[in-house]
């Protein structure tokens, strides 16, 4: 048996997150300290929006936020590199999954039920355990009103909605070749950005089915925020990366490396001719303009700036893998625990905002305070509940988490 299939037997309880440190993973752990990594820069959003109640966001057909300096900008900025993240290393672990249950004699059906599984269980744990963690917060998510016709939103659909209808489609493409699947994941950015309606719609009372899958807003019924198409792009190019770690794990250091910096050229490219691509084109450029992105749906620009930052982190991460094992055990905690930070830091930080600061009006500062010290509550929750997983059943339920 080789190596890269060892590597990903030790990851085979992962989807989202991976199972407790272990040697003969060793040299896949940066997967973990990138979702590490993701998930502290993630929190910092949250804990912006429950506890000072500032959250702009970046919808299509409406203008982008402005900001009154580089520390506001740059608090926004910093969370960009997360959504991007879940769903290339969700797609790198599903693959990874694939592989090492074949090994263990798995079929195709049982490791499509699986994940078909997996997918619908994130779908509810969207609807009903982290959708009443958002009704803690502020009463309407200041600055980041979804576009749409209606006023009375009665489900809200976000990232693990993507993630779940994303995993369910990608679970019928495993075994499909690289290139089919980069023709899928390509298809999958150029329809979004094609297919998206101009800024003079933006007030369209669109179906609760368009909302699902392709245009974020809100219409009476349903508030979407991560449509399937356009998200389901970086899950298909995480499975092919996944292809990519098995066949030779030594060169991703190097592949990712060429592929960060290839497509942060690509993003200066397509900011600079601010055509297809943008959604929203630089106007008055400034540093903060220029980075300034449409995140619902991901544009182009979005996409090639975010995914090639978080290639970047994941060459480096890759090539320091020691030195991280001896100085960073957080990133590799929250890494291994992703879901199960991911639902206890909203409520955490919801029920922070409503007890330390209900009103808002909380200084930059201050907030990251707060976060910091959420972060130290969510790490000793989290070691604790990797220590609990690790205990149970390979099939457990709680390894979902």
């Amino acid at each position: 048996m080789s190596q890269a299939t060892m590597d990903g037997r030790a990851l085979a309880d992962t989807t989202i997150s991976s199972p407790p440190l272990d040697d003969k993973a060793s040299r896949l752990l940066y997967l973990d300290a990138l979702r590490g990594l993701i998930m502290i820069l993630m929190a910092v959003d949250h804990a912006s929006f429950f506890i000072a109640h500032k959250h702009p966001a970046e919808f299509w057909g409406q203008p982008l936020p402005e900001y009154a300096g580089a520390l506001p900008f740059l608090t926004r900025f910093v969370t960009h590199f997360c959504a991007p993240g879940f769903f290339f290393l969700m797609g790198i672990g599903m693959m990874l999954f694939a592989a090492s249950r074949r090994q263990l004699g798995w079929t195709e059906g049982a490791i499509r039920k699986h994940f078909l599984t997996r997918g619908a269980l994130l779908v509810v744990l969207q609807l009903f355990i982290e959708n009443p963690a958002w009704v803690l917060g502020p009463a309407a998510e200041l600055g980041s009103q979804p576009p749409g016709g209606g006023s009375s939103v009665m489900l809200h659909f976000g990232v693990l909605y993507g993630l779940g209808a994303s995993m369910i489609v990608c679970a019928f493409l495993l075994r499909l070749n690289a290139i089919v699947l980069a023709c899928i994941s390509l298809l999958a950015v150029l329809l979004t950005q094609a297919l998206i309606p101009g800024p003079d719609k933006v007030t369209e009372l669109y179906s609760p089915l368009a909302r699902l899958l392709l245009i974020p807003g809100h219409t009476n019924i349903v508030q979407v925020f991560y449509p399937l198409l356009p998200w389901l792009g970086l899950a298909v190019f995480g499975l092919i990366f996944a292809r990519w770690i098995v066949a030779n794990p030594a060169a991703i250091p190097r592949k990712a490396a060429l592929l960060g910096a290839g497509f942060l050229l690509l993003f200066l490219l397509v900011r600079l001719t601010a055509g297809f691509g943008n959604i929203h084109p630089v106007n008055n450029a400034t540093w903060i303009t220029f980075l300034n992105v449409t995140k619902y749906p991901p544009s182009r620009a979005y996409i090639l700036l975010t995914l090639g930052v978080d290639l970047l982190l994941l060459a480096l991460f890759a090539g320091i893998v020691t030195t991280l094992r001896r100085w960073a055990k957080p990133l590799f905690v929250f890494g291994q625990t992703a879901l199960f930070f991911y639902l206890a830091h909203l409520y955490l930080y919801a029920v922070m905002g409503l007890t330390i600061t209900p009103t808002g009006g909380t200084s930059l500062g201050w907030m990251y305070a707060y976060w910091a010290g959420g972060l130290v509550l969510l790490y000793l929750l989290c070691v604790r509940y990797r220590t609990f997983k690790k205990g149970t059943a390979p099939n457990s339920f709680w390894r979902f988490f």
